[in-house]
């Protein structure tokens, strides 16, 4: 879990210096519509940058506490953002910081699992653009459980935040 914490961090990091300096993109990316919006570049440059590190490393460390294996030997994470949210505040230090990290945590898993009816109150969270970020540096960093950016999952998965990135870009 920390791994892939340090991983999705990677990403923003990659993705965050090519929208605010320039710099080439290093990793393997599939690259939404919506990338290089002045929205998500005037986000990206205002919030704290320290804040985001905690949040998107830590974003999963209660999946241990909610770890689930089927019969047919398959993991499973049941409601593990909240649970994580609940573990980030029992080990933090109750500050205004510690809970907007641990509110983000909490609101993890919610851009991957957007409808059409649920764009709308996801856009007019304060938290939008940086859990869509996030939310594609996450898929990114998965891309290998998948077979690659050009496996049949991650597309599916890619599709979502094209479909429903564009269509917050235009609420926000």
């Amino acid at each position: 879990m920390y791994d892939h914490g340090l991983s999705v961090r990677s990403w923003y990091l990659d993705m965050r210096s090519h929208l605010l300096s320039g710099s080439p993109l290093r990793g393997e990316w599939r690259i939404p519509s919506w990338f290089s919006s002045t929205k998500i570049i005037g986000h990206l440059s205002s919030i704290d940058d320290g804040l985001m590190e905690l949040y998107q490393v830590f974003h999963d460390c209660g999946k241990p506490l909610c770890r689930t294996v089927d019969p047919l030997g398959r993991q499973h994470f049941p409601d593990h953002a909240a649970v994580s949210k609940a573990r980030w505040l029992e080990c933090s230090d109750g500050s205004i910081e510690a809970q907007w990290i641990a509110d983000m945590i909490g609101m993890d898993m919610d851009v991957h699992l957007l409808s059409v009816s649920s764009v709308g109150e996801f856009a007019s969270r304060p938290q939008a653009l940086s859990l869509l970020a996030t939310g594609l540096c996450e898929i990114h960093s998965n891309a290998g459980m998948f077979g690659g950016i050009g496996s049949q999952g991650f597309k599916i998965k890619f599709k979502g935040m094209e479909r429903f990135g564009s269509r917050i870009m235009g609420i926000v």
